[in-house]
């Protein structure tokens, strides 16, 4: 019964990773897993106590570093998401955007919008470009 006590250990450690995502618990809770195995093969328990130490330190060693740089993002552009992926969109103006108020729509939302350019207003019906989110308010220019 002793790969009992090893599988309710791997699953308390894979439940830890999940509140710390560092992968170290998870690389000990493939050792326990291991060692469970280990237990159903009827070593004794200092056996599986190695077994566990061994494939744990493996994991740690080889798995872990293999993984986090799968996981990394360097030298790749970050997801943007919300309002930041907005920028660089096109939309169209629904009123006359000046330099302190309008309305565009888009990609399918309308949006309290102002324009970069003081002495340009946009007019309704035009194709705009989103430059910035400024808090609730997409600032455009002229497409």
């Amino acid at each position: 019964m002793a790969w009992i006590v090893w599988i309710g250990i791997a699953i308390a450690l894979g439940l830890i990773e999940i509140f710390t995502l560092d992968l170290v618990f998870l690389m000990l809770s493939g050792g326990a897993a291991a060692a469970a195995v280990a237990a159903g093969l009827r070593l004794p328990w200092w056996g599986c106590v190695l077994v566990f130490c061994a494939v744990s330190v493996l994991m740690l060693a080889a798995v872990r570093p293999w993984a986090l740089a799968r996981l990394k993002t360097e030298g790749r552009a970050p997801v943007v998401t919300g309002a930041a992926a907005l920028v660089g969109q096109r939309g169209q103006a629904l009123t006359n955007v000046s330099a302190t108020n309008g309305r565009v729509k888009i990609e399918g939302e309308v949006w309290s919008a102002r324009t970069t350019d003081s002495s340009a207003p946009v007019p309704a019906g035009a194709t705009v470009e989103v430059t910035a989110i400024d808090g609730a308010t997409a600032v455009v220019t002229l497409r």
